[in-house]
């Protein structure tokens, strides 16, 4: 295919700016690329003209025109319609027609058209140009009545219903009505000429009644309004959701295209349908899609019919199937990648409407990409830049558990439109559906079929569940682009919106809303009730590991993991991560037996401590305070022991990698009892008799530990400070345990990381405690030497600017950015998530909830950390364990920063692997630039 215009000088125009392009002025890609200013559609259309594959005559308004259209307050920019009626008379003459010729009318659509595919989100005006006069000029020169008077009655509805605002069941009612006396079963095709003649009688009378105006006679002022029209549906709500779900700017605008129409409603040597040029479910290389003979577009992305699938087209039309066959492949390898097509065929005749690049499931992206880096058709790079982060979020979603599925009573079973197990309550109503998740409700979103209208409940839905529609209609598509399970065409589905209920005419059974139901947008069946899931297996999914694989070249940064138990580490290694950024010791604390011993060992632990250090002074102990320091002993000697375990088996998981172990970070109260619920208990004790000394003391010991703000109280660094005892024990713990790991044949590698450190001195002091335990450790051990590090968690600000003066007691740096994120705010963390914020990021305050995207004043703070550390110590090794290490956004943040890895939980290290590739090749494009 051609990849450039053919050069020729540019058609005069009257506007202030060139807003239209007929086809073949601009191109997709290749040099001279002009999507962003003529759409996807428009663009597509114009290489495909370029090409020489037939499509109709027609014309592109710009991007800039619509955004120009609403700075003028939605008005037309001067000159635009001369501009339009210049190319109208082009278009004119090359299709040998006349725009409101009644002997030989030009028919046109009206189609939106942005730089990212927005699939049924914006309007589409087809037929447009007729009226009662080329109604008849188009009867006379086809031959066919029908054909004529069903193209009417369409036109009538859709922009009765998209320019007009009349509410589309208005439209629905008659033509129902109209079937149905046709019998049980009747489609529009059954219709005769005299009914449809009627449906456009009481169309036009529903417009007036419903407008208070008569529907618009004039080509020209039906062209204009369908214009506005579609540049107004930039800004409809669903197509600002859809771009707020997408992350796609609303500054791009749409394009408008004026297509000539082509019918494919004439009889049945005519059709329509929507292809891919491979399976955009599983990636399989075959052409996949649907088509429906003497019938228009809608006619299958409503699934108003059962469309067939689009090899029943070599039956029926075998010279049409094999060319578009061939423009199929042409295009995909054009464009290197999978197609989605839009045709129609006119009296044996095959016109090419739309190319652009597919909407998947995430395994057929990964599928697709693998197999077009071994056709040659894409580098690996290029195949790891295609794989959206979302997407491997997706394939490691959970399927429904095997043996829970077979004992399952099935509904029904329907199209397997877009994959993945969803559970949730049925809702008949998006509006619902979206009241309904923000109470806190998981909910299957069930319709007829969905429309545009719909997407916001689609959005929030687990799942989406359809009576009528096939693999390319509006539900399906839209799943598969979203993520979300999708069983559509389920026939036998009866729903019921006024009573908000569904029946299978099949099975016999019935659901309600409010019933929990299991959908299956893998095999298409739907169930009764709420059938448990199980993890996706990694292991089982050999193009993802591939993807992976590659990425990995790529990157820059590794991608590490926070576990704390030997089975997390594992199964953090197996997905890809080379090392743990972070081993919250304090988790261990919290587990079976060693709560109450770390329990036993807070409430003597201040006096043991201060006994202690009086004896270091030389003073003499009293005998309660022996008796607390030998309580404190055994408690701190029992959890060494029991840490010192932990250890050895993580070290064993993560063999030769780094593991990064915090040591003790949160305040101490966290292991007690609520303040309020022993003081409630100690109360009612006494008041029935007496509360026991252990109560008594537990609530003291409670209240003496009570902080306003323990947050930004006595914990981490501080408390190691304060009672040494809680870092040394665990210190111990981490060297024996690497001794232990290494005299039986492994290789551990441990650094110990020292958190909440704000000073320098701080760090210094706890350091120099620390390392005088390491060496007592390596003396009793023979001397035996262990890989072992001290470095600190940079999460607190002044911590960050004075990262020169840190650096030089600290072997690495690791950003906690919950903490950091908090203190820079001045936020309280599980106040504000639970309170303002949510309200914040709805109202625009913040752009984004900064616990979960990293800020750019944190990101700031953590560069000028990274820059001061590693002036005053070249190579300082920079990590993050906060949660946003695994928040694809948040990673690019890191790339530019430089830390060296990111650490997330497990379950996100592949994702983390993918957007750390991403992340480098962006700044190595960026670096070439």
């Amino acid at each position: 295919m051609a990849t450039t215009a053919p050069t020729s000088p540019d058609r005069p125009h009257r506007a202030a700016k060139r807003y239209i392009y007929a086809w073949g002025d601009g191109t997709a890609e290749g040099s001279g690329g002009m999507k962003d200013l003529l759409g996807g559609k428009g663009a597509g259309l114009a290489e495909m003209t370029i090409a020489g594959l037939p499509t109709p005559p027609g014309f592109t308004i710009t991007t800039e025109a619509c955004n120009d259209f609403f700075a003028a307050g939605e008005q037309l920019p001067a000159g635009l319609w001369d501009d339009t009626l210049e190319a109208m008379h082009e278009v004119e003459q090359r299709s040998g027609k006349g725009f409101g010729d009644a002997k030989n009318p030009l028919l046109v659509s009206v189609r939106s058209g942005a730089k990212f595919s927005m699939p049924g989100m914006m309007d589409t005006v087809l037929n447009l140009g007729l009226n009662e006069d080329t109604l008849q000029g188009l009867i006379a020169l086809t031959g066919n009545e029908r054909f004529g008077w069903d193209a009417y009655r369409r036109f009538i509805a859709m922009f009765g219903r998209i320019v007009m605002d009349v509410k589309a069941e208005r439209f629905d009612s008659p033509l129902e009505h109209r079937k149905e006396a046709h019998g049980a079963g009747a489609k529009d095709t059954d219709l005769t000429v005299d009914d449809l003649r009627a449906l456009a009688e009481a169309y036009k009378t529903i417009v007036r009644e419903d407008t208070g105006r008569d529907f618009p006679t004039d080509p020209g002022e039906q062209l204009d309004l369908a214009i506005k029209a579609v540049f107004a549906s930039w800004f409809g709500k669903r197509a600002k959701d859809y771009r707020d779900s997408q992350k796609i700017a609303h500054d791009l605008g749409t394009a408008v295209n004026v297509v000539t129409m082509v019918f494919g409603n004439m009889g049945d040597d005519s059709g329509t349908g929507v292809a891919f040029t491979r399976d955009p479910n599983t990636g399989e290389r075959v052409l996949y899609g649907e088509y429906l003979t003497n019938a228009q577009g809608e006619d299958v992305v409503a699934g108003v019919r059962t469309a067939p699938k689009i090899v029943q087209m070599a039956t029926d039309m075998p010279a049409v199937y094999d060319e578009f066959q061939r423009i199929g492949q042409q295009l995909e390898t054009h464009y290197r990648d999978v197609q989605d097509l839009e045709f129609t065929i006119e009296r044996g005749k095959l016109y090419m409407l739309q190319t652009r690049s597919a909407k998947r499931t995430a395994a057929a992206a990964v599928k697709i990409a693998v197999d077009m880096v071994a056709d040659g058709m894409i580098s690996k790079e290029e195949a790891v830049g295609r794989i959206e982060t979302g997407q491997v979020d997706q394939l490691l979603r959970a399927q429904f558990d095997p043996k829970a599925r077979q004992g399952a009573e099935r509904i029904a079973k329907g199209l397997n439109a877009s994959p993945g197990a969803a559970v949730g309550k049925a809702v008949f109503d998006a509006d619902v559906a979206v009241e309904w998740v923000g109470r806190g409700e998981k909910v299957v979103l069930v319709r007829v079929e969905t429309s545009p209208d719909d997407f916001h409940g689609m959005a929030v839905a687990q799942g989406i569940l359809t009576a009528r529609g096939g693999a390319t209609s509006h539900a399906a598509v839209v799943a598969r682009q979203i993520g979300k399970p999708c069983v559509a065409g389920c026939a036998e589905l009866l729903v019921d919106y006024a009573s908000r209920s569904a029946r299978s005419s099949d099975s016999g059974l019935n659901f309600k809303e409010g019933d929990w139901i299991s959908v299956d947008g893998s095999t298409g069946e739907v169930f009764v009730g709420s059938i448990p899931t199980v993890e996706a297996r990694f292991e089982d999914q050999p193009e993802l590991q591939t993807i992976l694989g590659w990425a990995d070249g790529f990157a820059r940064m590794a991608v590490w993991t926070n576990a704390d138990k030997p089975e997390e580490a594992e199964q953090a290694r197996s997905y890809g991560a080379r090392g743990i950024g972070l081993c919250r010791t304090e988790h261990m604390f919290r587990e079976g037996e060693r709560l109450d011993i770390v329990r036993g060992a807070i409430l003597v632990a201040a006096v043991a401590t201060r006994a202690k250090a009086k004896a270091e002074a030389g003073g003499q102990p009293t005998a309660d305070e022996h008796a607390a320091i030998a309580t404190f002993d055994r408690a701190m000697a029992k959890l060494e022991v029991l840490q010192q375990g932990d250890f050895e088996g993580i070290f064993k998981a993560m063999d030769g990698l780094p593991v990064v172990v915090r040591l003790i970070d949160p305040p101490l109260h966290e292991f007690l009892p609520n303040l309020e619920e022993q003081l409630v208990k100690v109360t009612q004790a006494e008041m029935k008799g007496g509360a026991s000394e252990e109560d008594r003391e537990l609530l003291a010991t409670i209240r003496s530990l009570h902080e306003q703000n323990p947050m930004l109280g006595l914990r981490g660094c501080r408390l190691g400070l304060m009672i040494p005892d809680f870092v040394k024990i665990q210190t111990r713990a981490i060297l024996n345990a690497q001794i232990a790991v290494k005299k039986a044949g492994g290789n551990p590698i441990a650094k110990i990381m020292i958190p909440l450190v704000g000073h320098v001195n701080e760090l210094a002091f706890t350091r120099a405690l620390l390392e005088k335990e390491a060496s007592a450790v390596r003396e009793a051990n023979g001397g035996i030497e262990v890989d072992y590090k001290f470095g600190t968690m940079i999460e607190v600000p002044r911590g960050a600017l004075t990262a020169d003066e840190i650096a030089t007691e600290a072997d690495f740096f690791s950003f906690g950015t919950n903490d950091l994120t908090q203190m820079t705010f001045g936020y309280s963390r599980d106040d504000a998530e639970g309170g303002f914020l949510l309200k914040y990021v709805e109202d625009g305050i913040l752009p984004v909830n900064p616990f979960q995207t990293l800020d750019d004043a944190v990101a700031g703070l953590m560069k000028t950390a990274a820059d001061k550390g590693r002036a005053t110590k070249p190579g300082l090794e920079l990590g993050i364990c906060g949660e946003h290490g695994g928040a694809p956004d948040s990673i690019w943040k890191c790339e530019k920063i430089g830390l060296d890895y990111v650490s997330c939980s497990p379950f996100r290290v592949p994702v983390a692997r993918l957007a750390a590739a991403q992340a480098a090749m962006a700044g190595a494009a960026e670096r070439d630039r």
